[in-house]
């Protein structure tokens, strides 16, 4: 950056990034006047002041309204991330002023959510009794552009490997493999010489489309010469599944994190496939490049301490002991 465009962005206030904001998000001077209980000159003056200040032309006016351009976009969401930020620093010196202890705002896809976060969970209040948390559950598509915007501090789950990561840091805590899971009065339940093709007729739900665990499942099913399953219901909320699954004849993938507490409690039965095609990690995404508070690193420590104690999918516990076999004939 030059040393004069840096000096015109410095000049920049808060008003005028919520100005841009405003204006982004409603797709009109009017409408951004009316959210922030402005006039409409007085919104179109600082866009202006805005414009001059950087010499570039924020928004397009047209029949659609004021359009951003790449500078507007660019501007727009900065300014989304400056916000959040300080809005969660508000909460946290809040929390701290109040003797809460500091605050962390998880993010959680399937996988995680079942075992891994709630023991994080369990062992970061006994040390920390008094720190905030806040859990969102959600799909990679969601969490991931709010962990960017800083609305969320961490995500933990499975770890996308198709470039959804751009710009954070992952960490690995552990692998896991997923698996077909049916309710245990299920027909197929018992059933010798199962294959794939087998279950085509049966009910289906899947997560959606969107998430890595999905691509994974679909490149199994197409592995093993079977379409996928037609008609799936796309669905991740785990209490209607649950239920669809134990209660109505429905056959779903769970990440085996999730399924081998519910077999443990004779609630589902796991059916007798390797989806070798959905082994990934589990693991942690941050904003890369950021110091993190002292209450999300005790998060992830507790993350890191809890994925320890984890057992693992018997698939993956064979791969390791092979591994092991074969690093100890090697020595």
């Amino acid at each position: 950056m030059n040393a004069s465009l840096q000096r015109s962005v410095l000049r920049l206030s808060m008003r005028h990034l919520r100005i841009v904001l405003a204006i982004a998000d409603h797709g009109s001077l009017v409408a951004a006047a009316k959210q922030l209980q402005m006039t409409q000159p007085a919104v179109s003056k600082a866009l202006q002041e805005t414009e001059a200040l950087l010499g570039v032309e924020m928004f397009s006016r047209t029949n659609r309204g004021a359009v951003p351009t790449a500078f507007g976009e660019t501007l727009a969401a900065h300014g989304r991330l400056i916000f959040a930020q300080l809005d969660h620093a508000n909460h946290v010196i809040n929390d701290l002023r109040g003797g809460l202890g500091g605050r962390v705002v998880i993010g959680t896809l399937l996988a995680a959510s079942a075992d891994l976060l709630p023991k994080a969970i369990a062992k970061l209040r006994t040390e920390r009794p008094k720190i905030a948390i806040s859990v969102v559950v959600g799909t990679d598509d969601r969490l991931l552009p709010d962990l960017r915007l800083g609305k969320l501090d961490l995500v933990v789950g499975r770890l996308d490997e198709h470039g959804s990561a751009d710009g954070l840091s992952q960490e690995t805590l552990l692998m896991d493999a997923a698996c077909v899971v049916a309710g245990p009065a299920h027909p197929l339940v018992g059933r010798a010489n199962l294959s794939l093709a087998d279950l085509l007729d049966s009910n289906w739900i899947l997560p959606g489309p969107e998430t890595s665990l999905r691509r994974q499942i679909e490149a199994a099913f197409r592995a093993a010469n079977v379409e996928p399953p037609a008609n799936a219901i796309d669905s991740v909320s785990q209490l209607t599944n649950r239920h669809l699954v134990i209660n109505e004849g429905y056959v779903t993938v769970w990440p085996w994190l999730l399924a081998h507490g519910e077999v443990r409690a004779g609630n589902v039965a796991i059916l007798p496939f390797d989806l070798d095609a959905t082994t990934g990690p589990i693991g942690i995404s941050t904003r890369a490049g950021e110091p993190l508070y002292p209450a999300v690193e005790m998060c992830v420590q507790a993350l890191r301490e809890a994925a320890a104690t984890i057992q693992t999918h018997p698939f993956l516990m064979g791969m390791q002991e092979g591994n092991d076999r074969l690093s100890e004939t090697q020595l």
